[in-house]
């Protein structure tokens, strides 16, 4: 199903990084799978561990009720309730027993760039739980059970073939799942020790917005992603992507409800969280990682845009040593 990675860059980092692998005698790029399947194959101490994978992962609850964290944020699932984790995200399980459900792992390049692009497969900034209801839920549904049952007919086509018709059905239920709706009020858990709520990263306005972004947003929001442990100024990527900053603030109010400076800043706190919680680096190697001149300066940073110093943050999160 699966497999760790370690790279260079993750060296000294406690985050272990998930390569997608297909199952042996399938095709690469896509599984489905059951959470029965999933807990006869993975170990439960693994799955309960924060780990970042480099594919999706798309799960619906059948039975039960599934807790699940993602970046530092807290759900509970229920029946019918679906999460979509994408690529780079910290996210771990919590007790997957009495819980069933169907999950889905592809990697973004599975699908047609069109596909892609229609479904925001790379928005980081979506939400992460869906409550589809009336048609909306029966039509993902529907397609999740089509792309499930060919996954498992490896007979009967060749197998160019299969892989075509499996990218076809994955489309489909991406495209479905792409316009599905929030829960009003979200079904994120309520308190609890170690809840630590975001600041509003990884969280679009409600409504649309990011179903309507523009050229100009996407094409930002994908600059900074390759580019905020770099620099953190909107001039830079305006002169990068041929914009002005103004544009580019304007694109990035509209989609997201947040101006491009502020847009940065949170994916760089939510960066900063992420190695602060999972890993063991100092905050000086972390101020590097990030960009900083030193950790006075990140120390800074991340005290005005969070309230917390970093070590106070990392002990909130993982309570005392």
């Amino acid at each position: 199903m699966v497999k760790k990675r370690h790279t260079a860059q993750d060296a000294g980092e406690s985050i272990p990084a998930v390569a997608f692998a297909a199952p042996a005698g399938r095709p690469a790029g896509v599984e489905v799978l059951t959470l029965a399947e999933l807990r006869e194959r993975a170990d439960a101490c693994a799955l309960a561990v924060p780990h970042r994978p480099d594919f999706h992962h798309l799960l619906v609850v059948d039975e039960g009720r599934l807790r699940h964290t993602v970046d530092f944020r807290k759900y509970e699932l229920s029946v019918n309730d679906w999460m979509w984790v994408r690529p780079g995200q910290v996210h771990h399980f919590g007790n997957l027993s009495g819980v069933e459900g169907r999950l889905v792992l592809f990697e973004s390049g599975f699908l047609d760039p069109a596909t892609a692009a229609a479904a925001r497969l790379e928005d980081w900034f979506g939400p992460a739980v869906h409550h589809p209801e009336g048609e909306q839920a029966r039509a993902v549904d529907c397609a999740l059970r089509h792309l499930h049952q060919e996954f498992g007919a490896l007979r009967g086509l060749p197998l160019e073939v299969h892989i075509e018709v499996l990218r076809h059905l994955l489309a489909v239920l991406v495209l479905r799942a792409s316009r599905m709706s929030a829960p009003a009020g979200g079904s994120e858990a309520r308190g609890g020790a170690g809840a630590v709520r975001g600041e509003g990263e990884g969280r679009a306005p409600d409504g649309d917005g990011v179903c309507e972004a523009s050229e100009t947003f996407l094409r930002f929001r994908d600059a900074v992603e390759r580019g905020f442990t770099r620099s953190r100024r909107v001039e830079d990527y305006a002169r990068q992507l041929g914009y002005s900053p103004r544009t580019l603030s304007r694109a990035t109010a509209a989609a997201t409800g947040v101006g491009a400076k502020e847009f940065i800043d949170r994916r760089v706190v939510l960066e900063a969280k992420r190695l602060l919680a999972h890993g063991d680096q100092t905050a000086a190697r972390i101020a590097v990682r990030l960009g900083f001149a030193d950790a006075a300066n990140f120390a800074k940073f991340f005290q005005h845009r969070t309230g917390s110093t970093p070590i106070s943050f990392r002990t909130e999160v993982r309570g005392p040593a």
